[in-house]
């Protein structure tokens, strides 16, 4: 039994973009993907928790190696902050610890944004999954002890009103990586008088990726044997926002065995690499060479087209 279990996985390298339900961890929305396309290795780019629904990029195979690109980039989500309620987790899910009558209107609301735009520094909140001394953060806080939550710098690029029902505003948020979005609306709370937990969140992008090109749980699980693996995207696709480097074969050979190689003319700093527009990896271009930072497997032939 467990034989065929193995034979099962098999190699799959791409990208899929998936919009997760909201209900489900990012993990468990993995791993029914990884069963669906039966891949070996998979990981998803950037968590989003079970609250959120939306954009959840998952890479399998090669393309793990080159998921930072997508964790590090720019995020827009569409987010329900509801006012009068303040909770414990900063959401939906926590418990209720005050309320207050909101007395807001769409013009103070809109006028609540800008001052929360820009770069800034932002505490994560004390129900996070950020390690501390090896426990995640909201094991802590379950336990009711205090540890210290350092600031980190982010940039909340835009923040703009869709809509207003009192008591609650949709807003849209594009912000850098590391953004906690129930942080923003507990602080839009604070700065209201009234207090205020996100209600709903969807991820609407990563990066260059949009929500309206993802596919969900429930169709991909639908598809016909076989199918799935052609919601893959290519795994340079994830390299999109670098300048490309071009190799010829000697210099790709050398690249894929970890060493320097000339890259005449290329500006410094990170680089996609490919040969016949096969992608190679990631290096780090300074002075005209190139320094392979990640590498995929070498093929049988350096020069097998994609």
């Amino acid at each position: 039994m467990a034989s065929s279990a193995r034979k099962r996985w098999t190699k799959v390298d791409g990208v899929l973009l998936l919009d997760k339900p909201s209900g489900l961890s990012s993990n468990a929305a993995l791993q029914r993907a990884r069963r669906v396309l039966q891949a070996e290795k998979g990981g998803h780019t950037g968590t989003l928790d079970p609250l959120a629904s939306g954009l959840l990029p998952l890479c399998f195979g090669e393309a793990t190696k080159f998921a930072q690109f997508l964790l590090d980039a720019d995020k827009a989500y569409r987010a329900t902050v509801r006012f009068g309620i303040a909770t414990d987790t900063l959401d939906a899910e926590g418990q209720v610890v005050g309320t207050q009558p909101v007395t807001l209107d769409e013009t103070q609301v809109r006028a609540l944004l800008p001052g929360l735009t820009g770069p800034q520094l932002q505490t994560p909140p004390a129900h996070a999954a950020l390690k501390f001394r090896g426990r995640a953060y909201y094991d802590y806080a379950r336990a009711g002890e205090d540890i210290p939550r350092q600031p980190r710098a982010i940039t909340v690029h835009a923040l703009s009103l869709v809509g207003w029902q009192a008591p609650d505003a949709l807003i849209d948020v594009t912000c850098s990586k590391g953004t906690y979005v129930r942080v923003l609306a507990a602080d839009l709370g604070a700065r209201a008088g009234c207090g205020a937990h996100l209600a709903a969140l969807r991820r609407l992008r990563t990066g260059g990726f949009d929500v309206a090109d993802a596919i969900t749980l429930e169709a991909l699980e639908t598809l016909p044997p076989g199918q799935a693996a052609g919601h893959l995207l290519p795994v340079h696709t994830l390299l999109a926002g670098l300048p490309r480097a071009e190799l010829d074969e000697v210099a790709a050979a050398a690249f894929l065995q970890g060493r320097a190689v000339a890259v005449p003319g290329a500006i410094d700093g990170p680089h996609g690499v490919f040969l016949h527009g096969r992608v190679l990896g990631v290096a780090d271009v300074a002075g005209g060479l190139a320094q392979p930072r990640r590498t995929v497997a070498a093929p049988a032939s350096v020069g097998e087209a994609a």
